[in-house]
């Protein structure tokens, strides 16, 4: 059982120097996916393994050692320790995850927000590093357009049209600005 307050304790250091579109309040968004997900088809999962995944995702890359170190301090056994690092490196979205957890993680942290949220973090996200507007639509040619993938057979229309309506907009930008 997920001690909350700990967990929280644990992973809000981590995410109070982020930007505004990786804080915690994105791992609210996240959480609101992975339960809309939940809700589509019941699959059969460690819910709590999922929900503590999901809080390291952001950092799993960069500090796993201290995510193990705090759940060996937890308590939880070395199976269950090893189930929540494999899930929260699934749901990087450059992975391909293999258990259901981590395509349930992956899929909602793919379209956190909603269909229009990729166009809004990109071009956020874009001006918090201090790019211009065309710098910022390059990346987003070059690493956003068409590079999101779900694969949940309930996901997979929604990434899809997510994927669409992106396109559409950078299309449409780049022709009202050329």
């Amino acid at each position: 059982m997920i001690n909350e307050k700990e967990l929280m304790e644990f992973v809000k250091p981590y995410y109070e120097d982020k930007d505004i579109m990786h804080n915690m309040w994105h791992m609210e968004l996240v959480k609101k996916s992975v339960d809309k997900i939940l809700e589509i088809n019941n699959y059969d999962v460690d819910y709590d393994s999922l929900v503590i995944a999901m809080y390291f995702h952001g950092f799993i890359y960069s500090d796993e050692d201290k995510i193990r170190a705090w759940l060996k301090k937890q308590n939880y056994e070395e199976a269950k320790i090893e189930k929540i690092i494999k899930i929260a490196w699934e749901s990087q979205r450059s992975e391909e995850p293999k258990t259901i957890e981590g395509k349930i993680l992956h899929d909602a942290h793919v379209l956190e927000g909603g269909k229009n949220y990729l166009i809004v973090k990109t071009l956020i996200t874009g001006s918090l590093r201090g790019q211009d507007l065309q710098e910022t639509l390059e990346y987003m040619r070059e690493n956003v357009l068409n590079k999101n993938k779900c694969y949940l057979k309930e996901t997979i229309p929604l990434c899809n049209e997510m994927n669409e309506v992106t396109q559409k907009f950078f299309n449409d930008l780049i022709e009202g600005i050329s």
